[in-house]
């Protein structure tokens, strides 16, 4: 199985011995030579790492992560072209940006290069009642799912999982799946939302409940390629320019970020 997070301070035998000889190395030349006038190198900042793609077996394969068990997605009986992929990039936008078509239930993430990995989608309807750029202000794993106060007044099964009652603990059967993306616009949550779901054979489909549904092996890898605040533009058609709209009948997904969120930037 895969591993999501791999501990960056883990050291080989080996690689102990050869730092701890080149630190008494060094302690051994210092103390027999002379000040110099020369400046120490100076250390390049950390670089982000982009994650990458491998191949469908392993980016669809089972993943253990964070306590949770995720299985493999049956990619055989999915239409290949929502599958994760490198296209040639059809919006314009600037390399960072993530693009929901919703029209095609497509997500590009642009990249450099003319390029940008595609992400098929399945739309709820509060997928579609909302169309506009946004940045992603809050994410977060595994999240907590309250549902808002209309959605249990019409589901009063859901009264054990409303906002007084603490809310759904994240996990398998948890309506926002691996991973959350929250979408905010000038400071003001949009409840729009990107987020997993196990339901696969939801993607590159319209349903009836829900934002913008990915798989959640696709939600984690979105997730992980997010290391900032990025911007976001939702369009019915890519090919031409943007219009902003609200036009909210449905009941959002949830309530509002649930506490433990990752805040991604100042909040300008």
């Amino acid at each position: 199985m895969l591993k999501t997070e791999i501990d960056p301070y883990r050291l080989s035998r080996r690689g102990f011995l050869n730092a701890a000889a080149l630190g008494a190395a060094s302690i051994a030349v210092s103390a027999c030579s002379t000040t110099s006038s020369t400046p120490p190198p100076v250390e390049p900042p950390p670089t982000y790492e982009e994650p990458p793609l491998g191949d469908y077996a392993t980016m669809y394969g089972p993943i253990s992560d964070s306590g949770f068990e995720l299985p493999a997605i049956p990619i055989k009986k999915m239409d290949p072209q929502f599958l994760r992929q490198i296209v040639p990039d059809p919006t314009g936008q600037r390399p960072g940006t993530i693009i929901v078509d919703t029209t095609n239930h497509f997500l590009y993430l642009v990249r450099e290069g003319g390029q940008a990995i595609r992400y098929g989608v399945g739309l709820g309807r509060a997928g579609f009642e909302w169309s506009g750029d946004a940045v992603v202000q809050w994410k977060q794993k595994w999240p907590k799912w309250t549902p808002p106060d209309e959605m249990v007044a019409r589901q009063p099964e859901l009264e054990q999982y409303s906002a007084k009652n603490g809310g759904m603990p994240g996990g398998l059967k948890n309506p926002l799946g691996a991973r959350a993306l929250y979408l905010f616009h000038d400071n003001v949550d949009t409840l729009y939302r990107l987020h997993g779901s196990p339901e696969w054979n939801s993607i590159g489909k319209s349903v009836s409940s829900g934002c913008v549904r990915l798989i959640n092996q696709d939600i984690i890898d979105l997730y992980d390629r997010v290391p900032s605040k990025s911007p976001v533009v939702v369009t019915s058609d890519i090919s031409q320019p943007m219009v902003a709209s609200a036009n909210r009948r449905a009941i959002p997904i949830d309530g509002g970020v649930p506490d433990g969120s990752v805040l991604l930037g100042p909040v300008n």
